[in-house]
């Protein structure tokens, strides 16, 4: 083994079987049901962890549960749907430490392109390289569905920007004024785009 984690495709039928575990203890996994209740708390409590941490992922802090659980209903029917691939990572305990979103457009003339959306580590795994590794398998999994130009957004100012630009991002534009965030102010929206 070198080390790094490894990533299956959870089918409808092994979403509950235990993981592979890599040297670190650290699981990635495509997940296509969110009915594990551990699985959705994990979820539901990763997100609330990252809102809290001032991610600007479309929500403000405190979150509202009731808005947390309806993105995840959201998440869930969109994988039910066929619409986009969740990315887990599960520390060896289990306990969700982060996610990844990758979401293909449906447009006919966009069969290459997909957007990825909601790159979150849990504040409790953060420094650890989890985000870069959940990169690497989000864009292997691109490759294998022939998603050979991504795209995404960040925050301009935010811890995502020079993660980004590290990891071979190229930066496609800016968004005056993208976002309201809590603090009352309008803030700009990074784009980038990569090429497989």
């Amino acid at each position: 083994m070198d080390g790094r984690p490894r990533r299956r495709q959870a089918s409808a039928m092994d979403t509950h079987a235990p993981l592979p575990h890599a040297a670190d203890g650290l699981t990635i996994c495509s997940v296509t049901r969110l009915d594990e209740p551990a699985l959705r708390a994990g979820l539901e409590a990763l997100l609330e962890d990252a809102v809290a941490s001032g991610a600007s992922v479309g929500f403000h802090a405190p979150l509202d549960p009731t808005l947390n659980r309806a993105f995840w209903d959201e998440i869930a029917a969109d994988l039910a749907g066929g619409h986009l691939t969740l990315l887990v990572a599960r520390d060896a305990e289990g306990a969700v430490a982060g996610c990844v979103q990758l979401v293909p457009s449906p447009k006919q003339n966009a069969r290459h392109r997909a957007e990825v959306r909601k790159l979150l580590v849990h504040s409790a795994h953060r420094r650890r390289g989890i985000a870069r590794r959940l990169m690497e398998d989000l864009c292997a999994s691109a490759r294998e569905q022939g998603r050979i130009v991504l795209q995404l957004d960040t925050l301009a100012g935010d811890v995502g920007e020079p993660f980004y630009r590290s990891t071979g991002w190229i930066q496609a534009g800016v968004l005056p004024d993208h976002t309201l965030e809590a603090d009352g102010r309008y803030h700009d929206t990074v784009l980038f785009h990569r090429r497989l």
